[in-house]
């Protein structure tokens, strides 16, 4: 069944950019993802998919696939060894993660999003069991009472600090912290001079930028997640580009393997992984 017409702005148009390049890249005979959900909800949604059919976007989709299926790879871990935990994905957008995964059944598991998100979200996914969906900017407080605390929390953040502003991501992740017993925390972030780059597109040329948003907090060394919470512990992060061999198209994986020798284009999309 199709969705009503879609046409999201600011910071929710992003997760059509995201969705659709995950549905691309489980076309490939060899996927790294393999989103078939994704592909399923793409064909669902009721929007304009030619406005991202260009290759300035699509030759994305490897670096959308590498973090999705690092951070699902965490999270796979974790869930293997707290087959009881409680799941907190954050700005889930439309993300399958919940389905990709398949948790034990003793998980609980709530995908947080804005709620314009949510409404189209539950036209694609069911609740069913111990799966949640909330509706709320993930800054608001109200929304964690609903959240259970007596197990391990894992906190998925993907595509969502990079947005906040660094008093945002403090005040955000000591709420967290301090709800759960114990936990980890799975999430992405950029180098600082892309911020600075998108904060400089969006000022000048917000014309042609569109609807995206800027990033305001990055991560400028490992460190920064212990500085913005004294509880966290960096356990592992992982630079995308330095998995340019698992990228099946020739020229990008080229493209990516050269990149990959500078530390600036390294590091300039990176996942991180800490512990509570």
């Amino acid at each position: 069944m199709k969705t009503g017409r879609v046409d999201l702005r600011d910071v929710q148009s992003t997760m059509l950019v995201t969705l659709y390049l995950r549905a691309l890249e489980s076309r490939d005979a060899n996927p790294i993802l393999g989103d078939r959900f994704a592909a399923d909800a793409v064909r669902r949604i009721d929007y304009d998919w030619t406005r991202l059919s260009k290759r300035s976007v699509t030759n994305s989709r490897y670096g959308v696939a590498l973090r999705g299926r690092q951070l699902d790879d965490w999270a796979a871990d974790f869930l293997s060894r707290h087959p009881d935990a409680t799941v907190l994905h954050m700005a889930c957008g439309l993300d399958s993660r919940a389905f990709r995964l398949d948790p034990p059944a003793g998980v609980r598991w709530f995908d947080v999003d804005l709620p314009d998100v949510i409404e189209l979200r539950r036209k694609l996914y069911d609740e069913s069991g111990n799966y949640r969906m909330i509706a709320s900017s993930v800054t608001d407080s109200a929304w964690l009472d609903e959240i259970p605390t007596d197990k391990p929390g894992l906190i998925i953040a993907e595509g969502l600090l990079m947005y906040l502003r660094e008093n945002e991501v403090r005040e955000l992740l000591k709420r967290l912290t301090d709800h759960f017993p114990s936990g980890e925390l799975i999430f992405d972030g950029v180098a600082p001079w892309m911020a600075k780059a998108t904060q400089l597109l969006k000022k000048n040329f917000g014309r042609w930028y569109g609807d995206y948003p800027a990033y305001w907090t990055p991560m400028r060394d490992e460190s920064d997640v212990e500085r913005w919470n004294p509880r966290l512990r960096l356990r592992e992060h992982v630079a995308l580009v330095s998995r340019y061999e698992r990228i099946p198209d020739p020229g990008l994986r080229r493209m990516y393997g050269l990149g990959s020798r500078f530390g600036w284009f390294r590091n300039f999309l990176r996942v991180f992984r800490a512990e509570f």
